[in-house]
């Protein structure tokens, strides 16, 4: 995706180190509330080929650009969400957000078909908590208007009158709409784990895979642990949750009896500690982890090639 700098616009024209300076935080918007990195690249360049197509009159009379870029990409988040429930009533098994790496392992893009330059450093989201895998999730629970609301105000900290004009409600109906919102976090959501103990779960269930050792493996779930896989249709993995920690175990051993030479690493994975499974060195899986108590209560398994592009750098149909 081409920025504006490479846009073939005059490097003279007005305004423009604030539009370039304002890409990277409509992707750290867009993304959250799409749960998507392609989605969210599509409504930033959506977005400024906007801009672009007013006139130098109407660009200039526009006091905040910035604040007019983010309007914008949030309207066009904002319809997306609303036509994202059909398409994904068509998906094939389920739809999990799109993972993302830790900024140190992002993938470069391939150029021209050979070999591969820099992501980015704009495409890149900040990784915290607001990025999680079981916050996203959360998140796909919520109407549209609650995840816009409140992800704008309680994320991004814009004052319920600024989020009234963006999304075309009064600031009384937003107050509403993220309040709601909470709820659903709360309801939903349990205590984050510090990132240190997750880091040695992950490590201990890493072990415990590679070792193929079921017992240990059923040790570090919880009895009512879920496992949900996203193949999307493309690959072959469960179309259903896989629910109880002895039936995930047992899947999980069958998955690497069936794949000998399946790498487990251990990554970041939306901010908090992961696996990424390798195949012949090419990333398969990335697996995301939710815990209690001090067992995993939920993973979250993307297998979607269409959503590993930062991690393995592939061409996927948008960079065709």
């Amino acid at each position: 995706m081409s920025n504006p700098s490479e846009s073939g616009h005059d490097p003279s024209e007005p305004n423009l180190s604030a539009l370039v300076g304002e890409r990277r935080h409509l992707i750290n918007l867009a993304y959250r509330l799409l749960g998507s990195l392609s989605e969210a690249e599509d409504a930033v360049q959506e977005t400024y080929t906007r801009w672009y197509a007013m006139s130098r009159e109407r660009q200039e009379a526009i006091e905040a650009p910035g604040a007019w870029l983010t309007t914008v990409a949030t309207r066009i988040c904002l319809d997306q969400l609303g036509s994202a429930r059909a398409r994904r009533e068509r998906y094939v098994g389920a739809w999990i957000p799109e993972p993302l790496p830790d900024r140190t392992e992002w993938h470069g893009r391939p150029v021209g078909g050979s070999g591969t330059e820099p992501a980015d450093p704009a495409d890149r989201v900040t990784l915290d908590e607001s990025v999680s895998m079981a916050f996203l999730v959360v998140l796909e629970s919520m109407t549209p208007a609650e995840r816009v609301a409140f992800i704008l105000h309680d994320v991004f900290r814009y004052p319920f009158a600024e989020v009234a004009e963006i999304v075309g409600r009064t600031p009384a109906a937003c107050r509403q709409l993220a309040s709601s919102a909470r709820r659903r976090i709360r309801a939903e959501r349990a205590p984050v784990a510090a990132t240190g103990e997750q880091a040695a779960l992950v490590r201990n269930f890493k072990e415990a895979w590679e070792a193929k050792d079921i017992e240990a493996l059923v040790d570090l779930l919880d009895p009512d642990a879920t496992m949900i896989a996203d193949g999307g249709g493309l690959v072959g993995t469960a179309l259903r949750p896989v629910e109880g920690s002895e039936r995930i175990a047992e899947y999980l051993i069958h998955i690497a009896a069936k794949a000998p030479g399946l790498t487990l690493l251990e990554r970041t994975v939306n901010g908090r500690p992961g696996l990424v499974a390798q195949h012949t060195g090419v990333t398969v899986t990335v697996a995301a982890f939710d815990l209690t108590d001090g067992r995993v209560t939920r993973i979250w398994a993307v297998r979607n090639p269409e959503k590993l592009r930062p991690w393995t750098g592939s061409r996927g149909p948008r960079d065709a």
